[in-house]
Parts: structure tokens; sequence; C-alpha cells
């Protein structure tokens, strides 16, 4: 499975396709500290994806099953602790049935984050954005270069499956809602153009390219 390298962003990121629904896993590091975002499946391989860098956290968008399969076994081997949405912490720690095929494994969250919060990993500063609509807990994450590792690359946000290059995360499953999603996307439409998108799935994207394909459909062009 090939570890894909992505250029020109204020970290750096590398990310593996995992997962029957190709699940893009993130690991984001500053040279100081590494983390890992949605681990979807095979644990094992995403710690041999880390070469040796210790994991100084897991960070889960979302609770649903493709993006927490291998959240538990990552936790278990590496001693990293999980951060997620407090909204969303108990249907990750407790998962039902949302309607999206499989039921998620259960996994600690060791902490707990909200709109503004701060996640901080190596010299890395990471504001937690809530964006509902996928599911009520889901979350982004955003970093500019002052706080990044390459003061001159592009800002970079993590969006889960709230922003796809091209579409937003569907609204239909169980705690979905079109509404919701209307008013995280014009909260993210806010963002700078050259703003570097890491969705959860497909192709990585800019802010700027969805201003018009997506951000426009709602209003928040």
């Amino acid at each position: 499975m090939e570890l894909v390298k992505v250029e020109g962003l204020c970290v750096d990121v590398e990310y593996l396709i995992m997962g029957p629904l190709e699940n893009n896993v993130y690991i984001i590091s500053d040279g100081v500290g590494t983390f890992v975002v949605d681990p979807s499946a095979r644990a094992e391989m995403i710690v041999e994806a880390l070469a040796g860098r210790e994991l100084d956290a897991i960070v889960l968008t979302h609770g649903h099953w493709d993006h927490t399969g291998a959240a538990a076994e990552l936790r278990e081997i590496t001693g990293a602790p999980v951060i997620a949405s407090a909204k969303e912490a108990s249907s990750i720690q407790v998962p039902t049935d949302t309607g999206t095929s499989r039921i998620a494994k259960s996994c600690t969250v060791d902490r707990m984050v909200s709109s503004g919060d701060i996640i901080r990993v190596g010299d890395m500063e990471w504001k937690v954005i809530e964006t509902p609509g996928h599911t009520p807990g889901s979350l982004c994450l955003f970093c500019i270069p002052q706080f990044g590792k390459h003061k001159q690359g592009l800002p970079v946000l993590v969006s889960g499956d709230t922003l796809f290059a091209g579409a937003t995360g569907r609204t239909d499953f169980e705690g979905g809602s079109e509404e919701e999603m209307a008013a995280s996307i014009k909260r993210l439409a806010s963002l700078p153009d050259d703003t570097a998108v890491l969705p959860g799935h497909n192709a990585l994207t800019t802010i700027g390219s969805e201003r018009r394909r997506v951000f426009a459909r709602f209003g928040s062009e």
C-alpha cells in the first residue's frame, strides 16, 4: 500500500488509502510531534508507515466505522491518546447503528474537544472547528503556517467527511442534518482560498476550488 506524500503545505503530510471505503488516513508531523487522523483499518500498517516516529495523538473527525476501525488497536499499540469532539465521544465509545452498513468498533476517547479548542502536537497548533451535518459531532482541524513547520507552506484544513472535492458529506444517515451541514459549510467558507483541504475520501482540494463548486450551492461563496 503506497504512502503518499503531500508537498507544499505548512506541515508534513502523508497518507494511506485504506479500508473498503478507501479512506484517506493521514499522518501529520512537524518533525517534533506526529498524529494520525481517522485510522480506518490495519493498525499495524499505520505503525509501519510511522517509520519509528512516536505517535502523539489519534484524532477522529467523527465516529463512523470507516473512520474509527483501527483506532482502538492503534491506541493500544502506541499508547497515543484519542481525541474527538465532545459531542461525538459517546457514540465512539458506545457505537450504535447509524445506518452506514456497519456498527463501529468501540474506542476510548481520552480527550474531548469543542469549537475553538486548540490541539497541540509538537510545535503545531490546530484549531478545532465543529462542523455538524454529516454527524452531530463532526469536526475539522485548521492550521496556519505560523503554527506549522514550513512558514512558506499552505494553511491546512483536515475536513473529515464534511467537505470533499466537489461535494459535502452525506446528511441522510442517523444524526445527519442538511441544515447543520449548510451552516458548517458557511463556517468553512470563511477560510483563506489557498487553504489545502485534506478530506476523508477521494482527492485533496483547496478552499478556493470549492468556493464555486460547493460553497455557491449553499449561498456561501
